[in-house]
């Protein structure tokens, strides 16, 4: 009998690339399919039954769900509908990976939340076409529902601080406004938007202007000196806005 939890096979996750999650009990495939993932970057964890997907769904974020039709305890319609009732992973794709290659099949197994279908015996090339395929069309929408989102905003926290912006007006920990200029809200904006993330000098360039304005592609960074003065943030050991040698700056704070 096999063990009923999840393992890596072959590829093991680090940040930045595509996590997936291999549900399926056959051990062989599961083994020759992660291998191929990695080759193309894709890091795989398998499950052999319903009992170890949910562990490591718990455990792991995932950007690709692969579901085997056939299990030996649930079957993979009934774990698609399971998953598409936990919040956390509504919105996580789903490939069906299945023998069972009836139009039918394929059309329950859409209707059921599957955004798409493939059946065994699986060319491995378009599989990872597939994972990559489904991957974008999910951060598209992602990160589309969050402009909606942040244009609906007021204002957005950042650790003590807080940026209104109707009023562009930027609130210091005291509830003090600290004023700030066009290019400095939008450049704040900006870092708000996408805290963690390295962005290059050129990347900031183009955030930080528009059309009324003239493009400050040797003052970008006097314009970050100037946000780290009035967030208060050591020039020296900066803490909020962090210098990347050679790459660009860093928005470093937990942003609400």
């Amino acid at each position: 009998m096999q063990a009923s939890s999840p393992t890596f096979v072959h590829a093991s996750a680090h940040a930045g690339r595509l996590q997936v999650l291999l549900v399926d009990d056959d051990t062989e495939i599961t083994t020759l399919l992660s291998k191929y993932l990695e080759k193309f970057d894709i890091g795989c964890m398998a499950a052999p039954d319903g009992k170890a997907m949910r562990s490591a769904l718990q455990a792991h974020n995932f950007d690709v769900i692969l579901l085997d039709l056939m299990l030996p305890d649930e079957d993979g319609l009934s774990l698609l509908r399971q998953l598409r009732q936990l919040r956390r992973h509504v919105a996580t794709p789903v490939i069906m990976l299945t023998a069972r290659g009836e139009f039918s099949d394929k059309i329950l197994g859409l209707e059921s939340g599957a955004d798409d279908y493939l059946v065994k015996p699986i060319d491995t090339r378009e599989l990872v076409a597939r994972i990559q395929s489904v991957s974008r069309r999910a951060q598209a929408s992602a990160q589309q529902m969050q402009e909606q989102k942040d244009s609906q905003a007021t204002e957005i926290r950042f650790d003590a601080w807080t940026l209104n912006l109707p009023a562009r007006q930027l609130c210091n920990p005291e509830k003090l406004i600290i004023p700030l200029s066009n290019a400095e809200f939008r450049l704040l904006l900006a870092f708000i938007k996408r805290p963690g993330q390295i962005l290059s000098r050129d990347q900031l360039i183009d955030f930080a202007h528009n059309k009324s304005t003239e493009v400050f592609d040797r003052s970008i960074d006097l314009l970050v000196s100037r946000l780290r003065q009035k967030l208060g943030d050591d020039p020296r050991h900066p803490s909020l806005l962090k210098t990347i040698r050679g790459e660009g700056y860093l928005f470093n704070a937990s942003v609400r």
